[in-house]
């Protein structure tokens, strides 16, 4: 080993018990999509429509983890990690989203889990990554308040299964995505551009969480908020204030609700708030006690209340509406940084900013970096996988992790994006953001460059953690 890499291990020393893990979503690995009873999901829906999705890329396979998922926890164990959040379809559970429970959907998450824990690796289990039943949409979806309650019941269903398999359970991942990618932009599923409509989906997401928090009376529950960086392009007034509006809508809507019980009044007069949206005591319930703060990272923004950029940082493949409701002017510029192939700027130092951020201005609330990752255009060559840039991409911000804790920040754990290369929303199977690449034909799997380096340092990790004597 060189002078440097010693250097780089022994500066990503970690404090004992901290996670190494990494993420995935039900939808975009399991495949399986019509066996064993599950219902369909919005993404079906999504997928199968025309112009939707890159290629016309779907779900319908995927990664095959449903069949696989035994090859899949082998290879976490191989990798050292030691523990592993995942998402659990909705539809698999509950078909139409309420009522008649289907025990194989649950009968698989428990050999999931088993499987898990058999290896070591502590299961983080998530409700909600995006695939609503599309019974629920019919009936409206997230901007229909009845949606909230549904999620409350399948979360005390969910819980009261795998409460014994499960040590952390998290309840909506990303809300902003959920709401104004879904709603608003359309690029997401179920593709409406409502801008009302999407602010109604936050506030019932938000709604979600806390009842799913009072219904399952969890030992360990959490809520996901993705933070960005915000910079304004300039000084420039129009600039500053193209920061406070981005910031407002993508980081403090969420974490003012969760951790405050409130909604920033900027925020509110930025927006096409319905008066009658927030009822009595919605707020308390959003504000439910949590255990643990969820926070995905990828990028920083840098944005300009000047036209010429682009309407979103990162626009969906096909044709979408912007999905900054209430600041539709706003463009996205690039900093100046290097991007990955999505197009996002790499900067590392905005993790460290988002999440001292959190600890210096809301109430103390333990986190983990619950995702970050970057997709790279990967090329086997040999039989191996040399991504030099996400190996350097996960050792700097795990270095910013390093440098939040010193900071004073309660990070307990980092969970890579993506466990493996899978179905990328709407950009289909175009972009790779795994540690394990997966042939898409054939679903063979070997791990990249990137994912024997974290290995590596999980293990350094692990050897000077203290023993029981």
């Amino acid at each position: 080993m060189t002078t440097q890499e010693e250097q780089t291990r022994a500066g990503l020393r970690f404090p004992a018990g901290f996670a190494f893990g990494a993420a995935t979503s039900a939808y975009q690995i399991e495949g399986a999509v019509t066996e064993d009873g599950r219902g369909p999901s919005i993404w079906d829906t999504f997928t199968k429509t025309p112009g939707r999705v890159l290629n016309g890329h779907h779900g319908d396979v995927a990664m095959d983890h449903y069949h696989r998922y035994r090859q899949d926890v082998a290879i976490m164990a191989d990798l050292g990690l030691t523990a592993y959040r995942f998402s659990v379809s909705w539809p698999r559970v509950q078909p139409t989203g309420s009522g008649a429970v289907n025990q194989k959907g649950l009968d698989f998450y428990k050999r999931l889990t088993d499987e898990l824990r058999r290896h070591d690796i502590d299961p983080w289990l998530t409700l909600y990554h995006w695939d609503l039943p599309q019974e629920l949409e019919d009936k409206g979806g997230w901007p229909n308040r009845d949606t909230a309650y549904r999620f409350a019941e399948y979360a005390a269903i969910v819980h009261e299964a795998l409460k014994d398999h499960v040590h952390t359970f998290s309840t909506v991942n990303e809300p902003w995505c959920a709401a104004f990618l879904g709603y608003a932009s359309g690029e997401h599923a179920p593709g409406r551009r409502e801008p009302r409509n999407a602010i109604r989906g936050a506030h019932h997401l938000n709604l979600a969480h806390g009842l799913a928090v009072q219904a399952m009376d969890a030992r360990r529950v959490g809520g996901c908020v993705n933070l960005y960086a915000i910079s304004p392009a300039t000084g420039s007034e129009a600039d500053l204030e193209a920061a406070r509006r981005i910031d407002g809508l993508q980081n403090r809507f969420f974490l003012d609700a969760l951790l405050t019980g409130r909604y920033p009044e900027d925020v509110l007069n930025d927006l096409p708030f319905d008066d009658d949206l927030v009822q009595p005591g919605d707020m308390k319930i959003v504000n439910a006690p949590i255990d643990v703060l969820l926070v995905n990272y990828y990028s920083r923004f840098t944005v300009s209340g000047e036209p010429g950029g682009k309407a979103s940082a990162a626009a969906a493949p096909t044709d979408t509406a912007s999905p900054w409701v209430g600041s539709e002017h706003v463009s996205f510029v690039n900093g100046g940084r290097p991007v990955t192939a999505m197009g996002w700027e790499i900067d590392e130092g905005g993790l460290v900013e988002v999440l001292t951020r959190v600890a210096r201005d809301y109430p103390p609330i333990p986190m983990v970096v619950s995702e970050n990752g970057a997709a790279f255009d990967d090329v086997p060559a040999d039989g191996r996988i040399h991504d030099a840039e996400r190996r350097a991409y996960v050792e700097a911000h795990l270095g910013a992790c390093r440098q939040a804790i010193d900071a004073g920040v309660p990070l307990q754990g980092y969970f890579a994006w993506s466990l493996m290369d899978n179905f990328e929303w709407a950009w289909g199977y175009g972009k790779r953001f795994g540690l394990v690449h997966v042939d898409f034909e054939t679903q063979e799997r070997v791990l990249k460059d990137s994912a024997l380096w974290y290995s590596e340092i999980i293990r350094q990790n692990r050897r000077h953690e203290p023993t029981d004597s």
